[in-house]
């Protein structure tokens, strides 16, 4: 199948041209893995995603693949034992946008971990995670701690828990794993809106009214079963099909700052206790040079589509790492970046944002519409076997048709055929030589090989194709390739899609964006035939975007 932006319509026609066994609403990493799961399995599937794919909670979260060991202090122990061990599949199926994050837990006098309870609780973690032996905890006396990270606030530290969580990039998470869907036959499309659901005489419902964003243009999509992944709108599809009853959603806000590292030299990530008596818990994370810092979690009752964060949310993270890190002094100014988040939680009566759990459900409407609700990134392929696992039985019993068990766990994304996790380094140092060879400097293979695992070999086709291209003259043939391969094997669609969710750079490396924002979106402009009124809308979002990393909402 094709995963070209230039041909959206191609593919949205085809799945109006049959009748699917599956479609799914919603392209975030949950909508993803469920399509992962029902191709591997063997079912005809489709997808729309409204906004670009991963645009909402699953391109703004802390992107820790983690076990969550703040739910052992809630006894969440299930849910802690299953993240846990998805953490190392997750890992060893894509570890070209994952890595074993080592974690510095300080343990103060009067904090939320003591020193007997958080070596209590890393070892159950530990126990219920499966950790492997060379990553499992070590407690550290006060010393040992400061040694880790120096700029620690030193008054009242008794120590520290030394673990390991799982670093990744969400968004190309979720595109690694939409690709591989595609490549078994999933017909997968953004910006397309599922603006209506269609039903028979009985009341069942069999399709949905699409409509692509873009072009205006309206498809009758219709499927045996259609399943409601849609994030923080799967209530909003709930409520068209009569059927938001019972259980709800209750929407919470995270934001990430980003600073970069020489104003914050932070070499080691932490997860610190707030000073201000609140009891909530934040990660600090150094990556690329820059270092992120949250999450906040606030209620949150405004439009998802583009939450903001506010001087509050800002000021909040600001002050709380003034007070674990006394001496770097960080202001209002340092803040290079931000994103915000809403995840879409169940509503529990009577708890805070923080105490919510962050467990999935699955809700079965009496019109056949299957909802998914809840959840953590770090299980969606276990969220998404339990989906396909009811679409499969519903199949069997209404037309006798059986379909295999879930095998995902077996199923390396695309670009993670790298030789497992173990194997990467050497694939990387290989690939390197290769690129090398095609004319690229060590550096920029490098990076090339690092985010995009063996698709790698694609973009080294594109660039001794476009060597002699004329847009190098105003592009570097690396970056000629990342946007050549993100729009033909990656739908993106817009500038944004490239500099946000393809590269990340909106977020990590903005001054790059900057740089280079004018020669990427002349060259996509003449490669995609955009309209002189095209261009000027994904420029001015691209504007928007910038401006809004940058500066609070109002």
């Amino acid at each position: 199948m094709t995963f070209s932006s230039r041909r959206r319509t191609e593919i949205l026609e085809n799945m109006a041209n049959e009748t699917l066994d599956l479609l799914i609403i919603g392209g975030g990493i949950t909508g993803a893995g469920i399509a992962l799961d029902a191709s591997v399995r063997g079912l005809n599937t489709g997808l729309v995603e409204m906004q670009d794919f991963a645009a909402g909670t699953s391109s703004r979260s802390t992107k820790l693949v983690h076990g969550g060991l703040r739910y052992l202090k809630q006894f969440e122990v299930k849910l802690v034992a299953e993240v846990g061990k998805e953490r190392a599949i997750v890992y060893e199926n894509a570890p070209h946008v994952t890595q074993p994050e080592w974690m510095l837990l300080p343990i103060y006098q009067g904090g939320t971990f003591g020193k007997f309870s958080t070596s209590i609780g890393l070892a159950v973690y530990d126990f219920l995670a499966n950790v492997r032996k060379h990553e499992r905890r070590t407690m550290l006396n006060r010393e040992e701690t400061l040694k880790k990270d120096p700029l620690l606030k030193k008054e009242g530290l008794k120590g520290g828990g030394y673990y390991v969580e799982y670093r990744t990039d969400d968004a190309r998470l979720t595109i690694e794993a939409m690709k591989e869907a595609v490549s078994r036959r999933v017909k997968a499309v953004n910006y397309t809106k599922a603006e209506d659901l269609l039903y028979d005489d009985q009341g069942k419902v069999t399709g949905i009214k699409a409509v692509d964003q873009l072009t205006g243009e309206s498809y009758e999509i219709y499927a045996k079963k259609i399943v409601n992944a849609a994030g923080p709108w799967v209530d909003t599809l709930r409520e068209i099909d009569h059927s938001k009853k019972g259980k709800y959603l209750h929407l919470t806000k995270g934001i990430h700052i980003v600073i970069d590292g020489e104003r914050f030299p932070m070499k080691q990530a932490v997860y610190f206790d707030t000073t201000n008596g609140d009891g909530r818990m934040i990660f600090a994370i150094p990556r690329e040079g820059k270092v992120y810092v949250g999450t906040t979690d606030t209620t949150y009752t405004s439009d998802p589509i583009n939450p903001r964060m506010t001087a509050e949310d800002r000021d909040y993270l600001i002050e709380a790492i003034n007070g674990m890190f006394p001496s770097v002094h960080l202001t209002a100014e340092d803040v290079e970046s931000s994103w915000a988040g809403v995840r879409p939680l169940i509503h529990e009566e009577g708890k805070s944002p923080s105490e919510i759990s962050r467990k999935d459900e699955v809700f079965l409407s009496d019109s056949g519409l299957i909802t998914i609700a809840g959840g953590k990134l770090t299980g969606y392929r276990k969220m998404a076997e339990r989906v396909v696992d009811i679409v499969s039985e519903q199949l069997l019993q209404e037309e006798g048709k059986q379909f295999p068990p879930c095998a995902t766990d077996g199923i390396r994304l695309s670009g993670g055929n790298v030789g497992g996790s173990d194997g990467f380094p050497a694939y990387i140092e290989d690939k390197v030589k290769e690129g090398l060879k095609a004319g690229l400097t060590h550096d920029q293979a490098e990076q090339l090989v690092k985010k995009y695992g063996s698709n790698v070999e694609q973009l080294f086709e594109i660039i001794q194709k476009e060597k002699d291209h004329t847009s190098t003259d105003r592009l570097p043939i690396d970056i000629l390739a990342t946007v050549i391969y993100g729009i033909e094997n990656e739908m993106a669609a817009t500038p944004l899609d490239y500099f946000l969710r393809r590269t990340g750079a909106l977020l990590f490396n903005i001054d790059w964006v900057h740089q280079w924002k004018e020669p990427v979106i002349a060259f996509m402009a003449d490669y995609c035939q955009w309209t002189a009124d095209e261009q000027e809308k994904y420029t001015e979002e691209l504007e928007q975007a910038l401006y809004q990393a940058v500066h609070p909402a109002d």
